[in-house]
């Protein structure tokens, strides 16, 4: 259920006129220069849900940031662009000032039961996982609640070498979790390599791919309840690198798996 004094609700409030699809960035979800992007993510995602013509539910996601996303107005336009038995494809377009900004592709499926397993192994979360501060991360963070290890607090700040991280997520206040939400949070995890260096560099994410392994019903049923959200890079290379993220309920069940590729700047 939409929950309008939810700062997540809020920022994806969007409007249609004359049969378009506006909608406004929101201050709670600023990033270092423009929105979050686990936002415009979860605005390209619900403007497919949305859409009249929608059939299923969001299997994966993948979203291009073409340009920086400016402070204001924008207008979605989403796509149908194949619908079949048991899939639909999408394409996405965020615009601003008449440019696109963001393009986006969605995949919808029917999904119908079958046999189940995982093999990833679940990652088990301390038992003295605690609150960490947030002071001196950009105002999007404040929307979230993540509790991390000790082991991982006391290496906050210095260089490691590697980028793993295991921590907690839930939305501040506690939200009933979707499909939007869950993209949301699939992008709350810095840019490895800020973890791996432990110093600041101009840097931004390029494309970002979410994978849904939970349907609807899986998603009622975890409620707002947190996740346990798993990090890592695999490589940095010439101004690139990519990483990669699971996102797991406390139970162990996986809800969906993450992959980014960023530019840096030394």
């Amino acid at each position: 259920m939409t929950n309008l004094n939810h700062n997540f609700d809020q920022a994806l409030d969007f409007e249609l006129r004359d049969g378009r699809l506006f909608g406004k960035t929101h201050p709670a979800y600023a990033n270092m220069i423009g929105p979050f992007g686990g936002i415009t993510a979860a605005a390209m995602l619900k403007a497919c849900i949305v859409h009249p013509d929608a059939q299923g539910e969001p299997i994966t996601l993948t979203v291009n940031f073409a340009a920086a996303v400016q402070n204001g107005e924008f207008e979605l336009i989403a796509t149908p662009t194949r619908t079949g038995r048991s899939t639909q494809h999408w394409f996405v377009q965020m615009v601003q000032n008449d440019a696109v900004v963001t393009t986006a592709t969605a995949v919808f499926a029917t999904r119908r039961e079958t046999w189940q397993a995982t093999d990833l192994p679940f990652p088990q979360l301390a038992a003295d996982a605690e609150p960490f501060n947030r002071d001196m991360m950009p105002p999007w963070a404040q929307n979230y609640t993540f509790r991390m290890p000790g082991e991982m607090r006391d290496l906050i700040g210095k260089e490691q070498p590697n980028a793993e991280t295991l921590h907690t997520i839930q939305d501040n206040p506690p939200r009933p979790i979707d499909f939007p939400s869950l993209t949301a949070m699939a992008d709350v995890f810095p840019p490895r390599i800020l973890i791996r260096r432990a110093k600041f560099a101009p840097m931004g994410t390029v494309a970002f791919t979410i994978y849904f392994h939970a349907d609807a019903a899986a998603l009622t049923a975890h409620g707002d309840s947190e996740l346990i959200g798993h990090a890592r890079a695999n490589r940095y290379y010439n101004r690139y690198f990519d990483q990669s993220a699971e996102l797991w309920t406390p139970a162990g069940e996986l809800m969906a798996t993450t992959t980014q590729i960023v530019y840096f700047k030394e």
